[in-house]
């Protein structure tokens, strides 16, 4: 097996890495201080035509693999940036792209591919339901032609930037399927056509995030903007969920090795009691140790995008790689913040902005325990745990 990556791989990255260096630490501070979207940094990222990395090239795309794509995220917060900002434009087509018809292909995937078109925000999760997506209320009742959607949708990010936004509701009632999986649609909707039948209410959080609270009151939606069958929604959007997983995973790798240069650094050209810091073992060894849990992460991560480009099953692979690289980078951040001690929470040393945003990976887009149980249960064959 080989382990390196490819001469296109690397100039991709270099490339990458080329405008991520274009915006530099102070720039993101200033995003984060007044809470500002990056939209200088998207549209540069369009421009380059590295948000289309998965659209084919018959839609405006590049067509890459998956593990190139990867590579663009993960470069990106290597070098201090933030690809969750843009990442969703990303991966969110791809439910058109695997499931949508041939003129919704058409009509979207260019438009997207080029920029014009934004299809970030992702409608699923609710206050109710949580990680219990079977569970979700937001219903869409049959109409002539159509339908009328009624619900509410929480931690929606980047719905404001978005032009449109991939919902997921119920058709058929729970109790009413044959299989707890049935019953559920994707649609997707023009944000700006839908007016004031579509609201929402940013969520202040911890970190420059841009996710929102959005509430569906008597949206109608027509019969071509569904995406596939009525029903099989649910079946969708796990097809889409592992190059999701990895492209999350991927900006861990990049923030972990972010954070392991900078503590590396750091506590080299740090002098105290007469020595650099880092001669000290108990700064040194937690050090040490994340680069050995980044590096052996990133090779999680490359297995399952070589699996996901071949075409082969890689659920298990793409979950555990999610929950290895959002852990890795987790004990590179808290190394890090622990390397600079009180000038870590200073914001001039970019430590505590890299760490917030680090954060929320061990959570979304799913818990690492919900991870845990899928591969007891999925992996191992221990029985259910929810």
């Amino acid at each position: 097996m080989n382990f390196s990556y490819s001469d296109t791989q690397i100039e991709i990255t270099e490339a990458v890495r080329a405008l991520a260096t274009s915006f530099p630490a102070d720039y993101w501070r200033r995003c984060d201080a007044e809470g500002i979207y990056p939209e200088a940094f998207v549209q540069a990222m369009t421009k380059a035509g590295w948000l289309a990395a998965l659209i084919p090239e018959q839609y405006g795309g590049s067509g890459l693999p998956l593990l190139d794509a990867c590579l663009i995220l993960q470069e990106i917060n290597r070098q201090g940036g933030n690809g969750a900002a843009c990442h969703a434009q990303m991966y969110t087509m791809g439910s058109v792209l695997n499931h949508g018809s041939e003129q919704q292909k058409q009509s979207l995937l260019p438009r997207i591919a080029s920029g014009e078109l934004r299809l970030q925000a992702f409608g699923v999760t609710e206050p109710d339901a949580g990680s219990n997506t079977l569970k979700i209320k937001t219903f869409a009742r049959r109409i002539n032609g159509g339908y009328v959607i009624n619900g509410q949708k929480i931690w929606t990010s980047r719905f404001k930037q978005s032009d449109m936004y991939l919902l997921l509701a119920r058709t058929t009632p729970y109790e009413e399927v044959k299989r707890k999986t049935d019953g559920l649609s994707l649609f997707l909707v023009d944000i700006a056509r839908a007016g004031k039948s579509l609201q929402s209410r940013p969520i202040d959080t911890m970190l420059n995030h841009h996710t929102n609270e959005v509430f569906i009151n008597d949206l109608e939606i027509s019969d071509e903007w569904r995406i596939g069958e009525e029903g099989k929604g649910f079946t969708y959007l796990l097809t889409s969920l592992n190059a999701e997983r990895l492209l999350v995973a991927s900006e861990c790798v990049g923030d972990g090795h972010w954070f392991i240069e900078r503590a590396r650094r750091y506590a080299t050209d740090r002098v105290v009691f007469d020595k650099p810091i880092g001669a000290n073992q108990g700064v040194a060894f937690p050090i040490a140790r994340a680069h050995m849990s980044v590096s052996a992460a990133e090779l999680m991560r490359n297995q399952a995008a070589s699996l996901y480009d071949a075409g082969k099953p890689c659920g298990g692979e793409a979950n555990m790689a999610k929950y290895l690289c959002s852990e890795a980078s987790w004990e590179a951040a808290e190394a890090a913040m622990t390397t600079f001690g009180g000038y870590g929470v200073a914001t001039e040393y970019d430590i505590e902005r890299k760490w917030k945003e680090n954060r929320l990976m061990r959570t979304a887009p799913i818990s690492n325990n919900l991870v845990l149980a899928y591969v007891a249960q999925h992996l191992l064959e221990m029985p259910r745990s929810y």
